[in-house]
């Protein structure tokens, strides 16, 4: 679309739009350590004692995180942790393509719903099998979606006397759906706080081990301190180098990809207080995020069409 040439001009050629994702976040990474430890060795540190106890330290820290994150959460949430976690580097899983497909997609439902609402009736009771969503890969695979969709259509042949009241089961229901699909972003947030305070535990026993040896010559008793501080400086680091602004991206990718569902919602609402079709899908567009809103013309040509094909 042309509102991807305007921001994203030198990558739009060469990158695809998960590459991209992958390149910021290799340059984030290459950032933080460039900019930490180019600094320390630039004022005159020297690595060698931090990588003597590194792998120590590491394994301290790191399994004690990794210990606690299990022991907080139940299986599904550290399943989910992991996926949540590769998507940083592919970004939302939604695109303005998708959005724009999902308006087409309300449209057809609503204007069928509208002509003949029995015949609708078999593309909503099997999804899967259904012509219209068919045109729409990408959304009939997601069984989130489709219950969805499906579900308040269904609840709108109902005719409920007060369309407020499906507005309020579906807010409820979106509002649990983002619930928990922020528990594996939430997971990971409470090991990137713990994780300074895990760096001290390592760093304590550093400490203790030091001193059992105070006998030892001056050198040998700083090279064991400087390797106990490692551990401070180890969950300092990797809580707010790394594995917090993890959580925030995660956090944000949800977030993002919640919208397509709160898109779903307005167009629905829309249509149980009986508007137009094409009235439910500008109300749809306009609460579309800018980043993704397809233009008025182009959604517009893609709903004649629809129109034409239907005819």
């Amino acid at each position: 679309m042309e509102s991807e040439h305007q921001f994203y001009p030198p990558f739009r050629a060469a990158l695809l739009p998960n590459d991209r994702f992958i390149v910021f976040a290799l340059i984030g990474i290459i950032v933080v350590l460039v900019m930490v430890f180019g600094g320390y060795l630039g004022s005159g540190g020297t690595m060698g004692i931090i990588l003597k106890a590194l792998p120590f330290e590491m394994v301290m820290i790191g399994g004690a995180a990794a210990g606690g994150f299990i022991l907080g959460n139940d299986i599904g949430t550290v399943k989910a942790s992991g996926r949540d976690m590769i998507r940083i580097f592919k970004g939302a899983k939604w695109t303005p393509d998708d959005y724009r497909d999902l308006l087409c997609l309300m449209f057809e439902l609503i204007w069928l719903s509208r002509q003949n609402p029995v015949a609708v009736e078999e593309h909503i009771e099997a999804p899967g099998e259904s012509s219209i969503f068919s045109r729409y890969p990408k959304i009939q695979s997601d069984a989130e979606v489709l219950d969805l969709i499906c579900d308040t259509l269904r609840a709108a042949s109902m005719n409920y006397d007060d369309p407020h009241q499906v507005e309020e089961v579906l807010e409820k229901r979106l509002e649990a759906r983002k619930h928990h699909a922020l528990h594996s972003s939430h997971a990971v947030q409470i090991v990137a706080d713990a994780l300074p305070a895990l760096g001290i535990v390592a760093a304590v026993l550093g400490i203790i081990k030091t001193m059992g040896a105070i006998d030892e010559p001056p050198a040998i008793l700083g090279a064991m301190i400087g390797g106990a501080l490692t551990g401070t400086f180890l969950g300092v680091f990797l809580a707010y180098g790394f594995v917090g602004p993890i959580a925030g991206r995660m956090r944000m990718i949800t977030e993002e990809d919640d919208h397509f569902y709160q898109l779903i919602r307005e167009v629905m609402v829309a249509n149980l207080h009986a508007h137009p079709a094409n009235i439910c899908i500008e109300v749809g567009r306009q609460n579309t995020p800018h980043h993704h809103r397809p233009e008025f013309n182009d959604l517009e040509a893609a709903l004649r069409d629809l129109k034409k094909s239907a005819a």
